[in-house]
């Protein structure tokens, strides 16, 4: 079976971190040479995106862009839950990302990683790897 199931807790109310290392070694654990995975997270306030892993900055200036669009202490937001602003943030970020698998290896540019995005923390989480082959 290619479905890897991994789990996490997050102990901030916001965070950006990699998860590249574990979808890497699922990829090697699948034994698959070429085609893609699929990383999901089944939460409506997480987001998985792609982005730059050179300058530590970049993850606080994307907590930063989606809090100035979306700003926790908004008070126009009508949701009872009082977490509007992290469905919109996980929502404008998108809930999975598809890469590329050739020769046993994720299909990433030079300065890029896989990042899971918390914005309602912190929580127990979890997120999906499916390696499909060609």
């Amino acid at each position: 079976m290619n479905l890897f199931r991994h789990e996490l807790r997050t102990t901030a109310d916001e965070d950006v971190f990699p998860v590249t290392d574990l979808v890497r070694q699922d990829v090697y654990d699948s034994g698959i040479e070429s085609g893609i995975v699929i990383i999901y997270s089944p939460h409506t306030t997480v987001g998985i995106t792609i982005n730059e892993n050179a300058d530590p900055d970049v993850k606080f200036d994307l907590l930063y862009g989606l809090d100035r669009i979306f700003p926790r202490s908004d008070k126009g937001y009508q949701e009872e839950d009082g977490n509007a602003f992290a469905h919109l943030k996980a929502s404008t970020i998108g809930a999975s990302e598809t890469v590329i698998v050739e020769h046993g290896r994720l299909i990433l540019g030079l300065w890029q990683d896989i990042y899971f995005c918390e914005f309602d923390g912190p929580r127990k989480r979890s997120f999906y790897v499916k390696v499909i082959s060609d």
